[in-house]
């Protein structure tokens, strides 16, 4: 009897042991894989409205991501090609260019608050200006984003051409860094006219922009998958992207800091869907040649 009251503590000693290494196994820290975004604001602001998308993956899904910013549209897209991005929102332009290289795929693409998934370019001057048409800007000075940007550079180029106006009919023109150096450039009088998507467009019209001409609506930004991205993974990001907006149990004041282009929601997104920017690109084709004209 004493030697078995005696061995009990080491027994208690054993058990606790036991139940720390294998009842429970321990947590190993998830591989942090990053998600790329092309530059369509400054880092600071990206990092505030992106930031907390990212960490609502982070908590629905299996994966750890981390906030992935770039220079140039172009340098997003070869990083995904390259497989050193998996995953990436980028536009429709970028999108295009990256599937026709590299092979990517669409998950998803993006709602707008009408709950349709399409937004529009925007030709913004000052309030002002005397300029009130497309047809104004001959001899004028012209802002543009960079040069895969969808509303800062196709579709204001696109559309200008169908005015009858070519860059050679502008006074000058140069292709700044994200939409909101557009605008800027145009508020300070830098610039006469310039083209940003319609959610920058509308975010800033109180601080002095006028409307000149506004595109037909496009597809919206979608995210993309790269070639060797796992199945497992591109089914986990699109499920809880999907949920937004759908799911009761998401709060809408959860998504209210985001930015404006995804607190919407999502739905499903296929290649052939950006076919109308195939389109325009046929007719205003595209290359990287401009990355490094891009004004900061």
């Amino acid at each position: 009897m004493r030697f078995f009251l005696k061995g009990i503590p080491f027994v208690l000693f054993a058990l606790f042991f036991f139940l720390l290494f294998f009842a429970s196994p321990p947590a190993f820290p998830r591989e942090v894989l990053p998600f790329g975004f092309c530059p369509k604001y400054n880092p600071r602001i990206m990092v505030q409205l992106y930031q907390p998308f990212i960490d609502y993956l982070n908590e629905t899904t299996p994966y750890q991501f981390e906030l992935k910013l770039s220079r140039y549209y172009q340098e997003i897209v070869d990083q995904v090609g390259r497989g050193e991005i998996l995953i990436a929102s980028c536009g429709p332009v970028s999108y295009i260019k990256a599937r026709e290289r590299y092979g990517v795929r669409p998950i998803v693409r993006a709602l707008s608050k009408d709950g349709n998934p399409s937004y529009r370019g925007i030709t913004i001057v000052r309030r002002d200006s005397p300029i009130q048409r497309l047809q104004d800007l001959v001899g004028k000075r012209f802002a543009f984003g960079q040069a895969w940007s969808t509303a800062g550079h196709l579709l204001p180029q696109y559309y200008l051409m169908k005015a009858g106006i070519g860059l050679r009919d502008l006074k000058a023109y140069a292709f700044l860094r994200h939409h909101d150096s557009v605008v800027g450039a145009v508020l300070k009088g830098q610039y006469d006219a310039g083209a940003v998507k319609d959610i920058v467009a509308y975010q800033h019209e109180k601080e002095g922009l006028r409307f000149i001409f506004i595109t037909d609506p496009i597809p919206t930004v979608p995210i993309i998958a790269a070639k060797k991205a796992p199945s497992e993974m591109i089914a986990s990001v699109r499920s809880a992207l999907l949920r937004l907006g759908r799911d009761p149990s998401i709060s809408p004041q959860r998504m209210a800091l985001w930015d404006e282009e995804f607190k919407y929601g999502f739905t499903e997104a296929k290649d052939s869907d950006y076919d109308p920017i195939r389109v325009i690109l046929r007719a205003i084709p595209l290359d990287s040649d401009k990355k490094g004209r891009v004004r900061d």
